[in-house]
């Protein structure tokens, strides 16, 4: 069974991700701080490690180069005070699992952390084809749980947002990536999603391209983005009747919450364009 090492007791949301671990009946043991985390690694098999919640990136960072020398393929969920793009580029390439700053969500990082526990194919899910703090370029094998790993790097890339902007293009970020995985990629781990974190000094901008034949607008009878104005719930009917699950509103969802959605000729790329100031909104096209 896999077992978890949470490194430091003394913060609050340490205390509640193990509380939350055990209730989900998976192993977790606490570390007195990095020193004793490398004695316990060297003793016995853990497969996740969390770092402490006081703690910088740059320090997990060097202390998981440490902890890998011991044990190569453990995993890694960082939490940290604070970060910056500079610094997530670094997780990314350092191959950590998941990446958490403040304000934490307990339920978010255990299910984070019972993926890790519980997968063992992430290692390469996550390509870098080129990363700087304003650009960033990945290739993604289509698996749900890295789906969510890129969302939590997304969250980190979009740290220095107003809150309200932040919480938005993220949103329709998951739309767009679920969907590009699910219906694009049929959610096949041999197919991959491309996507680009670009930041200017006005906009937030997300590009995913998946590998699938595209749609067109007028095909989409099963999503509320394609109902008539006339009947909004039209497409509630129709996925019932042909078994699929409840939904199909991710795409309305996404057109809502960002300024600009852009979909390609053949429907398998999108751009979504967060503007991050008023002055910058009104010039919009």
């Amino acid at each position: 069974m896999s077992r978890v090492l949470i490194i430091g007791s003394h913060t609050p949301i340490s205390r509640e991700i193990g509380r939350a671990l055990t209730a989900a009946h998976l192993p977790t043991v606490y570390s007195a701080g990095p020193a004793d985390a490398l004695k316990r690694l060297r003793t016995r098999r853990f497969d996740v490690v969390i770092t402490s919640a006081d703690s910088d990136i740059e320090e997990n960072l060097a202390l998981l180069e440490e902890m890998r020398s011991i044990r190569p393929e453990l995993k890694c969920i960082v939490l940290a005070q604070h970060s910056t793009p500079d610094k997530v580029i670094a997780a990314l390439k350092a191959r950590v699992f998941g990446c958490f700053t403040p304000p934490f969500d307990t339920q978010e990082i255990a299910a984070m952390v019972a993926s890790a526990a519980s997968d063992n194919h992430s290692r390469d899910d996550i390509e870098i084809l080129s990363a700087r703090p304003g650009w960033v370029s990945i290739r993604a094998n289509c698996r749900l749980v890295t789906a969510e790993r890129l969302l939590s790097f997304a969250k980190e890339l979009s740290a220095q947002l107003p809150e309200d902007a932040r919480q938005e293009i993220i949103q329709a970020f998951r739309e767009i990536l679920m969907n590009a995985m699910e219906h694009g990629a049929k959610f096949n781990p041999d197919q991959v999603v491309e996507v680009n974190a670009i930041r200017t000094a006005r906009t937030m901008v997300f590009r995913v391209r998946d590998p699938g034949t595209g749609f067109q607008k007028e095909s989409l009878a099963h999503a509320a983005i394609g109902n008539p104005a006339t009947d909004p719930t039209a497409h509630i009917l129709l996925r019932k009747e042909q078994g699929m699950r409840a939904g199909g509103y991710g795409l309305l969802l996404a057109s809502g919450t960002v300024d600009e959605l852009i979909y390609n000729a053949i429907g398998n790329e999108v751009i979504l364009i967060k503007y991050l100031d008023t002055t910058a909104n009104n010039e919009k096209p």
